[in-house]
């Protein structure tokens, strides 16, 4: 029973971060294809009741139906995966299920790990994969341009966003789904 609850749960917030990701918003001062959403608050609070392999398979649906809806952007979907997966390990690394005294730590250390991780992952293959699918030579000559004026501010706004909005909603929500599921 507590096995299928767990699957219950993952479902429920995999569901949940799925309709979050069509509530986004552009930054004015960045790229209008960097959205910020808030579809990874579901994802960590799977983190904190079913444990990090349950908050990576809530990122993992969510994106696998996102990408269902719009199969001729492959790179989106991929990039949101990477990044929220990056930002959930580094999280679980440092604040393990001790939400009181490491969670700010934690937040901290997983804004600047996805702003790293996906800066690299910008530089060499994402932004170049889809300079070729989107046919924009463009992207290729200006990496540099993009990853230090869009990527690295992006994901450190995002992080910083994403610590603040769990931080608030943490304290009511996981009481209750820790005693539900």
């Amino acid at each position: 029973m507590h096995r299928t609850k767990r699957l219950i749960l993952i479902s429920l917030l995999s569901a949940i971060s799925f309709v979050l990701m069509f509530i986004k918003f552009p930054l004015p001062f960045l790229p209008p294809y960097l959205t910020i959403d808030f579809s990874d608050i579901p994802a960590l609070l799977a983190l904190f009741t079913v444990g990090p392999v349950g908050a990576i398979l809530v990122e993992g649906i969510k994106n696998l139906l996102n990408f269902l809806m719009t199969p001729g952007d492959p790179v989106g979907p991929a990039a949101n995966f990477l990044a929220g997966t990056s930002f959930i390990i580094t999280v679980y690394l440092i604040a393990g299920r001790q939400l009181k005294h490491r969670l700010v730590p934690a937040f901290i250390a997983a804004t600047l790990a996805m702003a790293v991780v996906m800066s690299i992952l910008n530089y060499f293959v994402l932004l170049p994969l889809y300079g070729m699918i989107m046919n924009l030579e463009d992207i290729a000559a200006n990496l540099k341009v993009i990853v230090s004026a869009g990527i690295i501010p992006f994901n450190i706004i995002k992080g910083l966003l994403l610590s603040l909005i769990f931080m608030l909603l943490s304290k009511p929500l996981l009481p209750i789904l820790k005693n539900r599921f």
